[in-house]
């Protein structure tokens, strides 16, 4: 074994009570990947807005409105602080979701000064399609490189043009990290390129990855990492030079004339706004915050490479799995050469056990350069127990044999 059992079986949040007391025993969720559950005092920060103080953020003078807009300040601070970014540099604003962020930016991104678009063979569908629509749009031209195997990009295959470089920090695949980011960002700035980070499987887990990290651009999304249902941008301030604002509405302006606007995020106060068209979902702004706070509060998460290291150990070994995994990650997929994994996920669904299975949104390299059948994916988050793994060893073991 390349870890040691643990026997705490109960679901212990990051002050030493059960935070996920709401979850079933028999439920064996293994799917943190695509949303994380929520620990209650995230469930109690959303209920706290639509119970306490439900109003508009940012338009009111009742004070309802006026703890949202602090709450909501809160939270932008929180998140910088918690990826340890100047405010003077950085502002935060919030979206749907990670796809939608990364959209937001690149179909508003101004070509002038840029000869290429890069992203790499492993990204998942948004950075994928996103990236191949702003090449259509701006008639760029758009390279897919290859990462290593442990996550990294060889800086040579950058090139030395001035392009727009769309990443993963973190693989939604098999969890590999972009261990070189701050070496790429550095790379990217220096030919007068933009790099923009998806996030996305980064923020539970490896946010440390991204700390201080001279990104262009941080998309992720609150419900990855413990948080409610959401989407957020970190940017750097300089990135609205950059930018051809389309995607307008309500609480973008300071004024409107009959053919003319004044955008709110000319002023730095409101900088935020360039990507926050219309009423926020404040609740969850709200929701996020304490997200942030319970995960800074939660610290070391080493039990959840513990149970991984359980289940790679178990997957390495047993007969007929075959495991995508280099490293030992929250994030594992495999597959079975007998059966297929979406036969496996319904009659581990039978058993409690939630996992996903399919190509993960990442079809191009899942599906056409590995050519892998569809594969299961089990990833961990902080709700998981060693009863978790346990009961998940056991079912295999059945098909195992």
């Amino acid at each position: 074994m390349l870890f040691r059992k643990k026997d705490d079986t109960k679901i212990v949040g990051a002050d030493g009570n059960s935070d996920f007391a709401y979850l079933p025993d028999s439920a064996v969720y293994l799917d943190s990947a695509c949303q994380s559950l929520r620990p209650q005092p995230v469930i109690d920060a959303v209920n706290e807005y639509y119970q306490k103080f439900n109003s508009c953020g940012e338009r009111v003078k009742y004070q309802w409105g006026l703890t949202v807009d602090e709450r909501v300040a809160q939270t932008r601070l929180d998140i910088l602080k918690f990826l340890k970014l100047s405010q003077r540099k950085y502002f935060v604003s919030f979206t749907l979701n990670t796809t939608y962020g990364l959209n937001l930016i690149l179909s508003q991104l101004k070509p002038d000064g840029l000869d290429k678009v890069i992203t790499s063979e492993i990204e998942h569908n948004s950075v994928f399609l996103s990236t191949m629509a702003f090449s259509r749009r701006t008639g760029l031209s758009r390279a897919v490189i290859s990462r290593n195997d442990d996550g990294s990009v060889n800086l040579d295959d950058l090139g030395g043009g001035s392009a727009v470089v769309v990443l993963n920090a973190v693989s939604n695949i098999d969890g590999r990290q972009l261990k070189n980011v701050a070496d790429v960002a550095s790379h990217v700035h220096k030919h007068g390129g933009i790099l923009i980070v998806d996030a996305a499987q980064a923020m539970s887990h490896y946010h440390q990855l991204l700390a201080g990290v001279d990104a262009d651009a941080i998309c992720f999304s609150s419900h990855k990492m413990h948080g409610p249902s959401l989407g957020v941008i970190v940017a750097k301030k300089s990135l609205i030079e950059r930018l051809q604002p389309s995607f307008l509405g309500g609480g973008m302006v300071d004024d409107v004339d009959k053919d003319d606007f004044i955008l709110s995020s000319t002023n730095d106060e409101h900088i935020h706004t360039i990507f926050e068209p219309g009423l926020q979902s404040y609740g969850e702004i709200i929701g996020l915050g304490a997200a942030v706070k319970w995960l800074d509060r939660a610290g070391c998460d080493d039990h959840v490479l513990d149970y991984a290291g359980q289940l790679l150990d178990f997957l390495k070994s047993a007969r007929g799995f075959h495991v995508l995994n280099n490293e030992i990650t929250p994030t594992i997929a495999f597959y079975h050469d007998k059966y297929d994994a979406h036969l496996l996920a319904e009659a581990m669904s039978d058993q409690g056990i939630m996992a996903r299975s399919g190509h993960f949104c990442a079809h191009y390299y899942l599906a056409h350069v590995k050519k892998y059948p569809p594969l299961v994916r089990l990833s961990l988050g902080l709700h998981n127990r060693q009863s978790d793994v346990d009961k998940f060893i056991d079912v295999m073991k059945g098909i195992a044999k």
